[in-house]
């Protein structure tokens, strides 16, 4: 009679029907299933070759082409705020080592360089700590003599002509600080709004006053740099301090504000963030 139930197989016959099985089995099947098992190795070294390669785009981009920047003090005020971000085109005036990332001092002078205009507003390493990037507008080119007299600004002798726009101007960065803001006209340059909260000496070091200052001559291959919150401002005009900035300093100028946040609240309360970005001045120019 033929059985009916069916029987489980012993594990010997088992393991020899399935090694028959795959003994006997066409070698190009073998192949293609062989070859099925490679693309997760595969796409594991795909990925990073390209996150390598968006890597090195990125670096390549920052170094020759654009490079962001945050803006973390109130010495630009009013055309610069604490919390903007800039984009520095570092492509303008040529390349220095301090171009490069880490500025490694690979060469001294610059590469296809070029000085800046006077007016542009630039980002530099400190004369005093390289590792500091700070940002100023160029007020003197070599040659070029500069004085302040009674808060006023000289270039080769000849004042340059302010307007005030209003002298009820506050900033909250310098706990509600009243200043005068002017629109200054430099020579061969661009009109911009500057901060002045006095003429007079208003500093503590009773040996200097910036607002009453020697003529500077720019040397060569220098520039002299000054904050357009004039007095709220380490620059040039501070010799033990700041000084002439060589151009090899020069890391780019700053093109425009590409977003800008106030940070009035604590981080963590987030439904704050929205009414905290600064809406009307994204995609601004710096001028």
């Amino acid at each position: 009679m033929f059985a009916h139930s069916l029987t489980r197989p012993r594990p010997g016959v088992f393991i020899r029907h399935l090694v028959r099985i795959v003994t006997s089995m066409p070698a190009s099947q073998k192949i293609v299933r062989a070859k099925a098992a490679k693309p997760q190795a595969g796409g594991i070294l795909e990925t990073v070759k390209t996150l390598v390669y968006a890597g090195l785009i990125a670096l390549g981009i920052r170094t020759v082409a654009f490079e962001p920047f945050n803006i973390p003090s109130g010495s630009m005020i009013p055309t610069l705020l604490i919390g903007d971000f800039v984009f520095v085109s570092k492509f303008s005036y040529g390349y220095s080592h301090f171009s490069a990332p880490f500025a490694p001092p690979l060469f001294s002078g610059r590469v296809l360089g070029s000085y800046p205009h006077r007016g542009d507003v630039v980002v530099f390493r400190n004369t005093r700590n390289t590792s500091e990037d700070w940002i100023k507008r160029v007020i003197g080119l070599p040659g070029d003599r500069i004085q302040v007299k009674q808060g006023q600004l000289y270039i080769n002798g000849a004042e340059v002509p302010r307007t005030l726009v209003t002298d009820d101007y506050r900033t909250d960065e310098e706990g509600g600080a009243v200043s005068h803001e002017y629109l200054e006209a430099l020579p061969s340059g661009p009109r911009h709004d500057l901060l002045k909260q006095s003429d007079e000496h208003i500093f503590g070091d009773p040996d200097f006053d910036p607002n009453n200052t020697d003529e500077y001559v720019v040397p060569d291959g220098h520039l002299f740099m000054m904050g357009d919150n004039r007095d709220n401002s380490a620059d040039s005009r501070f010799m033990n301090g700041l000084g002439f900035v060589p151009l090899e300093n020069v890391i780019g100028r700053a093109q425009f504000i590409f977003f800008s946040f106030d940070a009035e609240h604590p981080w963590w309360q987030f439904w704050q963030w929205p009414m905290e970005v600064r809406w009307s001045r994204l995609l601004k120019g710096v001028d």
